[in-house]
């Protein structure tokens, strides 16, 4: 299957709620946004068992077209998430993890834009008094009683593998934050798994979606723009030959009657 270039992506995935970690029976609700036609796109993900399958063919149920819900997660539904038109082409690819664990960190599923604020929050089960840890690439930065994180400005630096946990116990699966036009290599599922113990990993598509952000409007609009210039200068500049060509030959045609006429007279 062909990948859609990032510059022409017609369609993205959401996420709702927009968080990449969720306890067992929560609900999912995934939307492919397609601004030209929404129901040639459909939510697809990779089984278990290595197959491709669309939303309501042997997991989650379908609602407005486009729409997939997952009303009642379990932590098989873990794995990656992508939109599909009927040409093949793909949307950027999501990762879901549904865990048993106490604690889940709540980060966002898709690529946060650099300068924008951004929280992590760090959730458990039982609500009860607890200190909250955060770590990024295993080293622990921030501490918390609210349970809470806030990056103010976030940057190329801030993207990594994120996780957290309580005092006396509980720690979420790692989840990878992706910020938007950052360059460094992104971990597959395979490699975020590698980092949490006893978790098998997901399967993930055969050929893996671009983790590209929905935020491609304006970058879609100069695309357009870009490729539709070069056809629309070069209709104007043939109706501007043909209307010359037109003009002369009037002329032309005159001036041979008056050639006429004046032979006559003389």
């Amino acid at each position: 299957m062909q990948l859609t270039p990032f510059c022409l992506m017609l369609s993205c995935l959401r996420v709702s709620p927009n968080r990449s970690q969720f306890f067992r029976y929560d609900t999912i609700t995934l939307t492919c946004e397609d601004q030209s036609n929404s129901t040639s796109w459909k939510v697809k993900r990779e089984t278990p068992a290595g197959g491709v399958r669309p939303c309501s063919s042997g997991w989650g149920s379908t609602s407005l077209g486009s729409t997939c819900i997952i009303g009642s997660t379990y932590p098989s539904d873990s794995g990656v998430y992508w939109c599909e038109s009927v040409d093949g082409e793909q949307s950027n690819g999501v990762n879901i993890t549904i865990t048993d664990r106490d604690v889940i960190l709540e980060s966002p599923a898709l690529p946060v834009s650099q300068g924008a604020a951004m929280t992590l929050r760090c959730k458990a089960e039982a609500n009860s008094n607890h200190v909250f840890n955060f770590y990024k690439d295993e080293h622990l930065i921030s501490s918390s009683s609210t349970g809470e994180m806030t990056i103010p400005s976030v940057s190329k630096a801030d993207e990594g593998l994120y996780k957290c946990n309580i005092s006396g116990g509980g720690e979420s699966a790692a989840s990878w934050l992706a910020v938007e036009g950052a360059t460094d290599m992104k971990l597959s599922t395979s490699e975020v798994t590698a980092f949490q113990p006893g978790i098998k990993a997901s399967p993930s598509p055969s050929a893996s979606p671009p983790a590209a952000s929905c935020s491609v409007s304006v970058f879609r609009l100069l695309c357009h723009v870009l490729v539709g210039t070069p056809y629309l200068v070069s209709t104007i500049l043939l109706g501007l030959i043909y209307r010359d060509r037109k003009r002369a030959r009037t002329v032309g045609g005159r001036r041979g009657s008056n050639d006429v006429i004046m032979e006559i007279v003389v």
